[in-house]
């Protein structure tokens, strides 16, 4: 049984962590699962940038993510690329539906609509003006963007003037935020094929939901522990599939509905043996990779370049595991009880 989900809206705001999601999909689509709560993001907070620490990367602005226990601060921080020339289009809330929901990031040649909100360093509101591609090499203007000339030579000054005013709001429409529409050049730039968040950025990720100081307080007024990092944190990341242990059978929560447990639990057991077998048929592809390469080693064949790829396939798996697990549970939550015969009365 295979689930595939572009849409999911979980109204309470206690919902299950948001983890970026990286589907394997044609064009690089991206699959859209979104959380949608009552209560608007906190403000953004004030930082400074830190410095560019390695030639190629390109700034991704912090923002507010939802998790168990509310929002909580993904800091900013210098991200490699997938590839040359793609450029980072942030994430951000919208108001819709009755509440606020996570638009995702995506790396492609141009940059999309990201809610009109105002992350700085190159990020006004509209584009981005931190830096731009030449070439294969990425030049930073230093007017916006913390860069050390003497360290990065790819480098030149632009003053930029902003038509946008400049606030603190983190979110799109609704009661306070911002009323930014997307224009024609942003629509087009959501439809040519994107990349999603990297694996690095979804590590920052995961990192920063498990830091309590990362939480906004009630009065969303105190700043986080971390609110920018040079590096993105990152956790140990397996490379191939044969380092990731078996998948393991899910008991699911009891209902009280006899019926309606059992078939949970046949939907549970079917999605665990469809991603035992992805990750089985995974784990043979990059066997017969490293077979191949081993017989055309002679002839230039890159490992390093290989063994990039089986990481980014391995995390791939790993992501889209977690997000079906998510939205199988959510879906099973939100499941209307069965209605129930009336008595028979003589």
């Amino acid at each position: 049984m295979q689930f595939t989900f572009n849409s999911l809206m979980l109204r309470s705001a206690g919902a299950l962590a948001l983890c970026l999601t990286l589907c394997d999909m044609p064009g690089h689509a991206l699959a859209q699962i979104s959380v949608s709560i009552t209560l608007a993001p906190p403000a953004l907070p004030v930082y400074e940038q830190p410095a560019l620490v390695e030639d190629g990367g390109i700034w991704a602005p912090g923002y507010w993510a939802y998790g168990p226990d509310g929002y909580f601060w993904v800091p900013g921080g210098w991200v490699q690329p997938p590839q040359v020339g793609l450029l980072w289009t942030p994430g951000y809330w919208g108001w819709g539906d009755g509440g606020y929901s996570w638009n995702e990031g995506y790396w492609g040649p141009t940059v999309g609509f990201y809610g009109g909100i105002a992350y700085g360093f190159g990020y006004s509101g509209q584009g981005y003006t931190g830096g731009h591609w030449q070439g294969g090499d990425f030049y930073y203007n230093t007017a916006v963007s913390h860069v050390d000339a003497a360290d990065v030579h790819n480098v030149y000054s632009r003053t930029v003037v902003n038509d946008t005013t400049i606030n603190r709001v983190s979110y799109n429409g609704g009661t306070g935020g911002v009323a930014a529409r997307p224009t024609a050049a942003e629509q087009a730039a959501a439809r040519v094929p994107h990349q999603p968040a990297t694996v690095v950025q979804m590590q920052h990720r995961q990192v920063a939901s498990l830091d309590k100081r990362a939480l906004a307080p009630p009065n969303s007024r105190a700043a986080p522990a971390t609110i920018a990092a040079a590096r993105p944190a990152a956790r140990s990341i397996p490379v191939h599939a044969a380092d990731l242990p078996p998948v393991a059978y899910q008991a699911t929560a009891r209902t009280g509905n006899a019926a309606r447990d059992h078939a949970n639990q046949q939907e549970q057991d079917a999605l665990r043996d469809g991603q035992e077998k992805q990750r089985q048929d995974l784990q043979q592809r990059q066997a017969d990779d490293h077979a191949q390469a081993a017989r055309q080693r002679s002839a230039g064949a890159n490992p390093q370049e290989l063994e990039r790829q089986h990481q980014m396939q391995t995390q791939q798996l790993v992501q889209r595991h977690s997000t079906e697990q998510q939205t199988l549970r959510a879906t099973q939550e939100k499941k209307p009880e069965a209605k129930r015969e009336a008595p028979h009365r003589e």
